[in-house]
Formats: structure tokens, C-alpha cells, sequence
């Protein structure tokens, strides 16, 4: 059976090992939920893990429910300079950084209205940088517990204690804070280059 994703920000090791292994369905009928990596995404710093959030306009409906997929961004900051401005500081002595920089500064200074689309768009560009065509379809109605596919939506908790036993690779900042696994995507591209393909593809996801 096809596993079952969320689209999420600039999705991470786990999200992306999923994806490049065949055909997967995106949810597109539920519920929004916060605390999730819809709306977030981890760089390694000098400090280690840091956030990158998205803000998102609040929901009117008086039961608080708003489907994922009409979630409105927050556009009175310009948040995405800062994110970019964060990515920049982190990964500037990276080994791929300025190979990859000038195909993903342009996605921070484009405008986006919808939290779904955007998510969708952050995977397919870093899809094609990594010269792979993902096959994906989207859900038609939503299913608790889906009968066709193998439900992986628990990946875009954020707060899930799940460990992951991913292989090392190296990282800018590791000899202070040691190897951190399961960040953005990122993080594996201007790490790995073009090997991270090959990485992704050579990891599991239980």
C-alpha cells in the first residue's frame, strides 16, 4: 500500500525517506492542527536544533476547526527573510551552501497565501534539486484509520517522541553538539550534496 503524508514545511529526513521511495497520497481533507511540522522545520545552528516557524492566520470558526488546506499565512512580517536570513547563518560554511543557494533564495521571496501550497512547493523544489520526480497523489475525503494506505501522518508531529536509526552524515556544527538526525531536508543538501539522494534512498522509516 502507498503511504499516507502530510505536506510539511521543508520536510525532514524522515518525510523525505518516505517520499523517494514510490508513490505516496498526500492528506488533503483534514483537520489543522498546531504543534505539527505543517508549520515548522528544524536547522542545525551553532546552538543547535533551531526552530523555523510559520505563522498562520487563526481560524473565525467559533469550533476552531479549519481544514489543513485552507490555512492562511501571516503576511504583516516579512518572516521568510528572517528564516532565510537563519539558513544563511547556519549553513554558509556548508559544503554545498553556495551550490544550492541561488535555486532556493527565490522560494523565500516569493509570496504565498495557503500553508498547504506553499508545503507542497518547498517538497517539489527540493525534489528537483535533487533530480527526482516524486509520484504523488491527494487524499478525496479524510479516513481515521485509512484502509488503503499505510498511514505515516503521524510523521508531521512535532512533538512525537519516535527516534529514528538514521546514518550519520556530517554536519557543520557536530563537533559541538554531535550528530543531530532528522532535520530539514536542508540540513542533508548543503551537507551532502548531490549524495543526498542517494542517501535518502538508502535509509527506513519503521
Amino acid at each position: 500500500m502507498k503511504p499516507l503524508l502530510h505536506p510539511t514545511y521543508f520536510p525532514n529526513i524522515a518525510h523525505f525517506t518516505v517520499m523517494v521511495k514510490g508513490g505516496f497520497v498526500f492528506e488533503k481533507e483534514d483537520n489543522y492542527q498546531k504543534q505539527t511540522y505543517r508549520n515548522r522545520t528544524y536547522i542545525y545552528s551553532a546552538n543547535g536544533p533551531q526552530l523555523l516557524s510559520v505563522p498562520v492566520k487563526h481560524s473565525n470558526n467559533a469550533e476552531g476547526h479549519q481544514k489543513y488546506r485552507e490555512v492562511v499565512i501571516e503576511d504583516n512580517f516579512d518572516w521568510k527573510k528572517q528564516h532565510w536570513k537563519s539558513i544563511q547563518t547556519a549553513y554558509r560554511t556548508s559544503p554545498f551552501f553556495e551550490f544550492y543557494e541561488d535555486e532556493i533564495a527565490p522560494f523565500f521571496e516569493k509570496k504565498h497565501t495557503r500553508l498547504y501550497d506553499m508545503n507542497l512547493e518547498s517538497a517539489l523544489l527540493l525534489a528537483e534539486i535533487m533530480q527526482t520526480d516524486l509520484d504523488y497523489s491527494f487524499t478525496g475525503s479524510y479516513e481515521k484509520s485509512p484502509q488503503e494506505t499505510t498511514d505515516h501522518r503521524n510523521l508531521a508531529n512535532a512533538k512525537s517522541k519516535s527516534t529514528f536509526d538514521f546514518q550519520p552524515y556530517t554536519q557543520v556544527f557536530e563537533e559541538k553538539q554531535g550528530f543531530i538526525p532528522n532535520l530539514c531536508i536542508l540540513d542533508l543538501l548543503f551537507n551532502e550534496g548531490p549524495n543526498a539522494l542517494n542517501y535518502l534512498e538508502s535509509q527506513s522509516v519503521q
